[in-house]
């Protein structure tokens, strides 16, 4: 578990927010929600006194997607906004679909549904 952890999750989808949700509550963490990526850009900028640890990004969402909110908070002065480590949630699953993920500054891609032996690894590896 990673207690006081604390993960954006930004996800359009109600049924996708749910499910990730539960997962993730097994793990003791702090889950934040937006439901596009300008929400999450946001609130990642306005998160000044707790510091998010992680970022799970929906790719096509209304407002502004995925690759664009990570190539945004990249892009932004906060002093973690190069390190945040950012991980694709996705359907998204194709080698292409990766490779835009990990070209727009993403750091893992996770496909859905979601194995939760690969939402433990992503965890494990960005948590510790």
């Amino acid at each position: 578990t990673f207690p006081g952890k604390k993960i954006l999750l930004v996800e359009d989808n109600e049924m996708n927010i749910e499910i990730a949700s539960e997962l993730l509550k097994k793990y003791e963490v702090e889950i934040i929600i937006a439901r596009n990526g300008q929400e999450a850009l946001e609130l990642f900028l306005d998160d000044m006194k707790t510091e998010i640890d992680l970022i799970f990004m929906d790719i096509q969402m209304p407002v502004m997607d995925g690759y664009e909110a990570t190539r945004k908070i990249r892009s932004s002065q906060k002093s973690n906004a190069k390190t945040i480590p950012i991980v694709a949630m996705t359907a998204n699953a194709f080698a292409e679909d990766i490779s835009l993920s990990l070209a727009s500054g993403m750091n893992n891609h996770l496909s859905k549904p979601i194995n939760v032996a690969e939402l433990f690894e992503v965890l494990t590896t960005y948590l510790q």
